[in-house]
């Protein structure tokens, strides 16, 4: 078995022989990661993380690299670290650098960025997903151990769900948020991307926790565990896959899995959650992605990739009006949505329709990635939970992946539902 400094020294080797792969927007010296890893080495504490390996998404800080949100013109350097990169660090794990995002963590797929960009690691011609592109690349390609993404609108899990990887979505606020540059602040989550459901659930243990620098952290409310699953899962006529013919087949055997393994396993009313998603991009919500880069956009708006600034520039459209009317059509959706949870323990959906090829997101990056949303969008408005874990592949071998969400601080159940049908797979 390797040691820690075996580990690292093979990681970087590795990094190198991939070359300019666009996983990585920075990397820490080599020289600094072996201390780090001398110094875990030799603590005699108890580590939870010890010997583990992560990489961090560039819109979260890591003190000793620049934070750029995959923006050249907005990098800082932040003085210390993200509160979830410092409790993982405290915990044993070591990190290795600052991997690519679509820009301002702004996009499903991976391109929005002029540093370049990852490719999926099943097939070079299919998009990684994003926004947390790199973080799922470095898992996938056995860099490290596991990383860190965010998400808003799915950036954890769509990026898991292509290049089969677990992609944890904690309940928001149950994992701080400060040292993050936010996309949408009242939403934003910082994920984690690993190989396995015990590896996610193991950094959800050491990352998790109420902190008080951060407004929207929140302490946990009490949960009860079902004595029977059930779960919720698309109607016929809510199963859109865009013409993706083995996606809706692997979505079905998914079901069929599910009820296999003594779920109760029934259909639901998907429409509030789908209007809900359409609230995201639609409405007034983009305004907080302006918030996030206004004073670069009003000062210096060329320095933004073309698409995201076409993204951030349409926020100048709404008013305060449009705000608190779509706060009141969430609010309607989501009291409409509280039936579902009635009858259903957690919901299994798709995490995506579909994938698209590089090529076609480059010449549609609007109406493309909008559909790569359209199971993911919903889940922060609604202060939902989910885990996106791996389903089986296509003919291709690209991977399929379906998330499990639930209610906020069903966070326990997500990973107990999980675990099992990552074991029926094996």
């Amino acid at each position: 078995m390797k040691t820690l400094r075996e580990k690292i020294l093979d990681s970087f080797r590795r990094i190198r022989e991939r070359g300019e792969d666009g996983v990585w927007i920075s990397l820490l010296q080599l020289e600094d990661v072996i201390t780090q890893a001398e110094r875990v080495e030799s603590d005699a504490r108890e580590l939870p993380l010890r010997g583990r390996t992560f990489a961090i998404k560039d819109n979260i800080d890591l003190a000793g690299l620049p934070t750029t949100a995959a923006c050249p013109a907005f990098r800082y350097r932040p003085e210390r670290s993200a509160t979830v990169v410092q409790r993982l660090i405290d915990a044993g794990a070591v990190p290795i650098g600052k991997t690519h995002l679509d820009q301002f963590a702004t996009g499903l797929n991976g391109t929005r960025s002029p540093y370049g960009f990852p490719r999926n690691f099943y097939d070079s011609a299919y998009i990684s997903g994003g926004s947390s592109s790199g973080s799922a690349i470095a898992v996938a390609a056995g860099l490290v151990d596991f990383a860190l993404g965010t998400d808003t609108a799915g950036s954890g899990r769509v990026p898991a769900a292509f290049n089969n990887l677990v992609g944890f979505k904690p309940t928001r606020g149950s994992w701080s948020a400060s040292g993050v540059v936010p996309a949408c602040r009242t939403l934003d989550c910082i994920t984690v991307l690993a190989r396995t459901v015990q590896e996610a659930s193991q950094v959800d243990k050491v990352a998790r926790g109420f902190d008080p620098d951060d407004s929207y952290s929140r302490t946990p409310a009490d949960f009860q565990p079902p004595q029977r699953f059930r779960i919720g899962v698309l109607p016929p006529e809510e199963r859109e896959f865009f013409g993706d013919e083995e996606y809706a087949e692997l979505y079905g055997t998914a079901t069929e899995r599910a009820a296999s393994l003594g779920w109760i396993v029934d259909e639901f009313d998907y429409r509030p959650f789908r209007y809900a998603a359409d609230l995201l991009y639609q409405g007034p919500w983009v305004a907080e992605r302006y918030s996030a880069a206004k004073s670069l956009i009003e000062t210096n708006p060329n320095a933004i990739h073309p698409v995201v600034r076409s993204i951030l520039l349409a926020a100048r459209k709404f008013s305060a009006v449009d705000a608190f009317e779509a706060q009141y059509r969430l609010a309607e959706l989501a009291r409409e949505s509280e039936k579902t949870w009635q009858t259903a323990d957690a919901l299994l959906l798709p995490s995506a329709g579909t994938i698209y090829t590089i090529e076609q997101i480059l010449a549609a990056p609007i109406e493309l990635n909008s559909n790569l949303g359209r199971y993911t969008n919903f889940m922060n408005l609604l202060d939902l939970c989910g885990i996106a874990i791996p389903a089986g592949f296509r003919s291709d071998r690209i991977p399929f992946g379906v998330t499990l969400f639930a209610k906020a601080w069903a966070d326990p159940l997500l990973f107990a539902l999980a675990r099992e049908f990552e074991k029926s797979q094996q």
